[in-house]
């Protein structure tokens, strides 16, 4: 077993910048509508807490806010958001802010037929520009009126999805997004400036094209865009075998690389650098139907992701929080390769611990004193420390690592606080094959397989007797371990013996 010795140097703050609650991705936003969507959706925010969310399909038809008749034989539009507030008000009550994505487009005001995923959200430019600005400064002010002048203009807004793809963006046309952009950006300003404006959502392949592009079209046209927004996925191209996908993961270097692309590609323009950069999508596959999203693979290589997204990036968005989701139609089976942190049935997947580990060191107020590229140790004010360590390993060997962490304290005694989340701790995609697999797992089913899926808690005392203190760690293959240590005495109440009530 390789075993890593790790010296933390207690005043030494190394730079570790954590904003994993900022936002998180959703299926389609007429499906917040369902009940498991509202279930998952609670769950996630109780376990972890996001600030944002952000999704599709805002404009599309099932959301039903564009609507047009007949009057004197002129076409007119009309608005309706009966649906758009049932969803706001839901995301409200769970403590989400929207981070608004603007598309996609109503069949009626849309130029043409193409249209994307399942559910047909329509790709194509507004056949009438005017229009589509008057919807959505309608839609603004009526959010405005609804939750708040001063509320609603903290939420972000993104001016389309993935326009560098042909079926997002009906041929991938440049040209025509760059208007899209400008005209939206310019009512947008329109209504209120301070609202935060940004694109162009590119996904990987011609981002650094799109984004070098951009930044010039805004340049040259004086526009002062608030951030710059792109997708990050992290796989090589996936093989599809019946309802799956299957695929090989990508050297993490590469990922981290081309995300610094943009970051240069910015600040090469003096009017913008620094600018604000939010990763509103992303995770391993860029498929719903990967299975790797369920596996503790999936989990471990998220935590090295999350211990590096925010070197250049103000915010970073999984996609997504749950599997319901239809972008490729129902699934067939709750463990079916959705991107979510939740499986159907409300079954965490080992990456919802991945978020809820680092969630709980934002939460802390540490500073981060080590970091490498499978540990980070955060130290509190008060001397105590936390931290996650993380080992994927994408072949079938074992592979495990000992991590012995050498940390400096005061003398006395500690309490050591592990969580394990691995193949054999915390898996229940592994317990739902060891019981046939069932697609549709009965009530009991379910019931086992949120049991399968906490994390393995384990706690002991150690004792410092010099300025430093040795814990061990164990990783195993695919594992994500968080610990806490802090300075513990025993304040035993009055005739109580731990040693003699447990050994008689």
């Amino acid at each position: 077993m390789e075993e890593k010795r790790i010296v933390v140097n207690q005043n030494e703050e190394v730079f570790f910048y954590n904003n994993v609650d900022f936002c998180i991705g959703t299926g389609h936003m007429g499906l917040a509508l369902t009940q498991e969507y509202q279930e998952q959706l609670r769950l996630v925010q109780k376990e972890i807490g996001f600030q944002h969310i952000r999704g599709h399909g805002l404009f599309s038809d099932n959301m039903a806010i564009y609507q047009e008749y007949e009057e004197n034989g002129i076409r007119k539009p009309e608005f309706n958001y009966t649906y758009l507030d049932r969803v706001m008000d839901f995301y409200q009550s769970v403590g989400l802010r929207p981070f608004l994505e603007l598309g996609f487009m109503p069949k009626e005001l849309a130029s043409g037929v193409q249209t994307i995923f399942y559910w047909k959200g329509n790709t194509t430019p507004p056949r009438d520009y005017e229009v589509w600005c008057e919807m959505v400064q309608s839609l603004l002010r009526h959010l405005m009126e609804r939750y708040g002048v001063e509320e609603v203009v903290t939420w972000p807004i993104e001016v389309w999805n993935e326009p560098n793809l042909c079926g997002f963006w009906e041929n991938a046309d440049m040209k025509e997004y760059f208007c899209l952009f400008h005209k939206t950006f310019d009512t947008i300003k329109a209504v209120d400036s301070r609202f935060r404006v940004g694109g162009p959502a590119v996904c990987g392949g011609t981002d650094e094209v799109w984004i070098r592009a951009f930044m010039e079209y805004c340049s040259a046209h004086k526009i002062t865009v608030d951030f710059v927004t792109r997708h990050h996925y992290t796989i090589e191209s996936p093989k599809c075998v019946g309802h799956y996908d299957y695929v090989t993961l990508m050297n993490p270097e590469d990922g981290f690389a081309n995300l610094k692309t943009s970051r240069d590609i910015i600040d090469s323009f003096a009017e913008y650098r620094d600018l604000p950069i939010h990763i509103t999508e992303f995770n391993t596959s860029y498929t719903p139907k990967s299975v790797i999203h369920d596996t503790n693979l999936n989990a471990a290589f998220i935590a090295h992701q999350l211990s590096r997204l925010g070197d250049g990036n103000a915010s970073y968005s999984y996609w997504t929080f749950g599997d319901v989701f239809e972008e490729q139609g129902v699934p067939f089976t709750p463990f079916h390769g959705g991107f979510g942190l939740i499986a159907n049935g409300c079954i965490p997947k080992p990456t919802f611990w991945t978020f809820v580990f680092y969630k709980e060191l934002q939460k802390s107020g540490g500073i981060c004193v080590y970091r490498d590229d499978c540990f980070v140790v955060l130290r509190k004010m008060d001397g105590s420390y936390l931290g996650i360590g993380w080992n994927p390993v994408k072949s079938n060997a074992e592979e495990d690592k000992r991590i012995v962490l050498s940390l400096e304290a005061d003398a006395g005694i500690y309490s050591l606080l592990t969580k394990t989340v691995d193949e054999k701790t915390c898996n229940p995609l592994r317990v739902w094959h060891d019981i046939g697999e069932p697609a549709n797992p009965t009530d009991m089913q379910k019931k086992l397989l949120r049991q399968a899926a906490q994390p393995f808690v384990q706690t002991c005392r150690l004792k410092c007797e010099a300025v430093t203190m040795e814990v061990t760690l164990l990783l195993k293959r695919n594992a994500v371990v968080y610990f806490e240590v802090w300075k513990c005495d025993i304040q035993s109440d009055r005739g109580y013996d731990y040693e003699r009530a447990v050994f008689g």
